[in-house]
């Protein structure tokens, strides 16, 4: 891959697009953050979020990636049913 002149490599179209991805699902998962009450929990949660997507943002190995995303797809859903639940 070629390197662009501020350090970063380009990406090819797959890594592209995973990378959308990642970054969608940090999206909503720090929305789904914000609807959580306690400030406590809130800001616990967002540092574990936080937190995780840095540690594995290097890494390259494609499964690997789709199964972190998988992952952190099911830990939303979780948070979101939990959200609910607590709501009603």
């Amino acid at each position: 891959s070629t390197v662009l002149g501020s350090g970063q490599t380009s990406l090819s179209p797959c890594q592209f697009l995973r990378r959308q991805q990642v970054l969608q699902l940090y999206r909503k998962i720090l929305r789904a953050i914000r609807e959580v009450p306690a400030e406590q929990d809130r800001r616990y949660l967002k540092d574990w979020a936080r937190e995780e997507f840095r540690r594995n943002k290097d890494a390259t190995e494609e499964d690997a990636i789709r199964m972190m995303i998988t992952q952190g797809n099911m830990q939303l859903q979780e948070l979101q049913r939990t959200l609910k639940l607590a709501k009603s």
